[in-house]
C-alpha cells in the first residue's frame, strides 16, 4: 500500500525494510530534487540547542536522585526495592534469551507495543491507520499523518508500563489496593506494582537499546542525532516522573525548583563567560 506521506514503520532487522518504503523515506529527508533546506539538517541543529536542556535536566534529576539516596535513604523503600528487583529480573531473562537463542524474547510482544504506540498517537493526532502489522520479523503501519512526535514515542513511551499503572488505577476503584497486606507469594498488591513497573520498564528500555543501533527509519527520517537527544530527553523525563512518584521527599515543585535553579546558574555561567570574551576582544 502506498501513501503521500512515509509510514511509520520498524522492521528488525534492517534487511527486512521494503525498499521502496525505506527509499522513499530516504529522498524526501534529504530534500533530493527539492530546494527546500534537508529536514534532517534543520533537526540537527535543533538536537544542538537541545543538548542545553538536556545537560540541565541531567544534572537536576541526578541531583535530586543522590539526596533522595543519600539524606532520606530511598534505597531502603520497598518501592526502591521492588523496582530494582523486577528490573533486575527481566534484564535476567532479556540477556539470558539473546544468549540461548542469538536474540532477545518476546520480541512479538515488544513489536506489537511499539506499533500500537505509533498507532495510538496517530489517533489522539487526529489521523487513520489504514493498515497494521506486528510480527516476530517486524512490523509497521500506514498512516496519513506522520510527525516526528509520531515517529519517536515508541522509543520513550513505556506502553506496558503505562498499562500496569492503569489496571492498579481501575482496582483501587473497587478495592483500597494500597492499604492491602494479603499477600500472594508473600508480596503484597502495591508491591506487586513496583515490581511490574521495574520489569515493564526495564523491557521498554532494553529493547530501545537493542533495536536503536539496528538502523530504524524512525530515527533516520528524521534526523539520528535529533532522534537520539529527543529520545534521551523524554526518557530521562518518565524515569524523574518514577522518581517524584515513588519518593515522596521529592515533588513536582521541589524538583522545577531545582531545575530552574540549575537553568540560572547555567544562564549566570553563560553570560559571565561570554562578557569575558567580549571584554577581551574589545580590550585589544
Amino acid at each position: 500500500m502506498r501513501n503521500d506521506r512515509p509510514p511509520t514503520s520498524r522492521k528488525q532487522p534492517p534487511r527486512c525494510l521494503r525498499p521502496e518504503r525505506r527509499l522513499a523515506a530516504s529522498a524526501e529527508s534529504r530534500g533530493q530534487g527539492s530546494s527546500r533546506i534537508p529536514r534532517w539538517w534543520v533537526n540537527t541543529v535543533v538536537g544542538l540547542f537541545l543538548l542545553v536542556p538536556a545537560g540541565l535536566l541531567t544534572q537536576t534529576f541526578f541531583r535530586a536522585f543522590s539526596r533522595v539516596t543519600i539524606e532520606h535513604r530511598f534505597w531502603s523503600t520497598e518501592e526502591c526495592w521492588f523496582f530494582m528487583l523486577g528490573s533486575m529480573l527481566w534484564m535476567l531473562w532479556f540477556f539470558g534469551s539473546i544468549w540461548a537463542s542469538g536474540g532477545p524474547r518476546p520480541l512479538r510482544v515488544y513489536v506489537f507495543g511499539h506499533e500500537l504506540t505509533h498507532a495510538i498517537w496517530v489517533w489522539l493526532m487526529g489521523g487513520r491507520v489504514s493498515h497494521f502489522e506486528a510480527s516476530r520479523d517486524g512490523g509497521f503501519i500506514v498512516t496519513d499523518t506522520h510527525n516526528f512526535w509520531i515517529a519517536l514515542t515508541p522509543y520513550f513511551y513505556p506502553l506496558y508500563s503505562l498499562v500496569v499503572v492503569v489496571l492498579f488505577i481501575v482496582a483501587s476503584f473497587f478495592h483500597n489496593v494500597t492499604a492491602e497486606t494479603a499477600t500472594f507469594l508473600f508480596i503484597t498488591p502495591l508491591q506487586w506494582m513496583f515490581l511490574a513497573l521495574g520489569a515493564t520498564w526495564a523491557f521498554h528500555l532494553s529493547f530501545t537499546g537493542w533495536m536503536i543501533p539496528r538502523g530504524q527509519s524512525d530515527l533516520s527520517y528524521h534526523g539520528t542525532f535529533f532522534s537520539l537527544v529527543v529520545i534521551y530527553v523524554m526518557n530521562l523525563l518518565v524515569i524523574a516522573l518514577f522518581l517524584i512518584v515513588a519518593a515522596p521527599e521529592i515533588t513536582f515543585v521541589s524538583f522545577g525548583r531545582e531545575l530552574f535553579g540549575n537553568v540560572e546558574d547555567f544562564s549566570e555561567t553563560t553570560w559571565l563567560a561570554l562578557a569575558a570574551v567580549a571584554h577581551r576582544f574589545s580590550a585589544r
